[in-house]
């Protein structure tokens, strides 16, 4: 499909639109995740961190961290002619909460992002999301000169459910970063058929 006309008399094709929330504590890797994988130039809103904000943007562990996103981050990808996926990523400062209800209305499901240096971080949108009933996954962001953990660790460190995946990957890799979405769609529809089987059983 080119500008909306279809090729060769072929009907255009609608696109379903898939939207997936990118969670996470700040400096984990939210805004470079969404860069990495889409197909258009991501919507960025950061802005350089201020003496101001140090009180209250907790750089440890990050000190090189000189930006951070104060609305949200906004990329796509198409996964085929008929199915798009629309990526948000989430500010991950606390004041910033209030915008998560807003942008997890109607989103298939979310990748909470994690850093191993800073664990601790992740758990405000792991329960974000679990009260929520929105299907998630943790994609643990895997840092050089970070410890590597498997993912069974981590899962026991975040006292996580069997049913819910926990990948490893690199926020920077395009590559990684589709086998987390593709997990993620993947979860989605299976927690999906899960609750209709209970519904109907």
């Amino acid at each position: 499909m080119i500008f909306g006309r279809s090729e060769r008399g072929k009907p255009p094709v609608e696109p379903v639109t898939l939207k997936i929330l990118v969670a996470g504590g700040f400096g984990v890797g939210k805004t470079t995740l969404v860069g990495a994988v889409s197909e258009i130039r991501p919507l960025r809103t950061e802005e350089l961190l201020t003496e101001a904000g140090r009180p209250v943007d907790d750089t440890s562990g990050v000190e090189a961290k000189h930006t951070t996103t104060v609305a949200m981050d906004f990329g796509r990808i198409t996964l085929r002619e008929d199915l798009v996926l629309y990526l948000f990523g989430t500010p991950g400062q606390e004041r910033f909460w209030f915008m998560w209800d807003e942008l997890s209305e109607g989103a298939l499901g979310a990748v909470v992002l994690a850093d191993t240096r800073r664990l601790e971080d992740c758990f405000a949108g792991i329960d974000y999301f679990e009260r929520r009933s929105i299907p998630f996954l943790v994609g643990v962001n895997c840092f050089e000169g970070a410890a590597r953990y498997p993912a069974e660790a981590v899962r026991q460190a975040l006292d996580l459910d069997d049913d819910v995946p926990v990948l490893l990957c690199d926020a920077r890799d395009r590559e990684s970063v589709k086998e987390v979405l593709i997990g993620l769609v993947r979860h989605a529809m299976e927690y999906a058929a899960d609750r209709r089987q209970a519904v109907v059983g």
